[in-house]
């Protein structure tokens, strides 16, 4: 463990921040869990914005990459307008 009072700080703050974005990427993941059963149901399109919002703001929070929240954003889109194609 750190020695220094600066140091013991600074751990602290890593790990506060470890678990807010630990709780965050779960969000994330029951979010695009949700919005894929609602899919399966037919209710994609109400569910779309929630999960594009919840991506974008952990991506504008800096927890995952902007460019892995677009393309997953992409994907899911991508899913949803496959399924009413069919």
């Amino acid at each position: 463990m750190a020695n220094h009072v600066s140091a013991l700080k600074r751990a602290k703050q890593n790990e506060k921040a470890r678990n807010r974005n630990r709780a965050d990427k779960a969000t994330n993941r029951t979010a695009v869990k949700k919005f894929l059963a609602a899919v399966e149901q037919g209710n994609g399109d109400a569910a779309l914005p929630v999960v594009m919002s919840q991506l974008a703001a952990s991506a504008a929070k800096g927890v995952i990459p902007k460019k892995r929240a677009s393309r997953k954003i992409s994907r899911l889109a991508k899913a949803l307008h496959a399924t009413k194609a069919n």
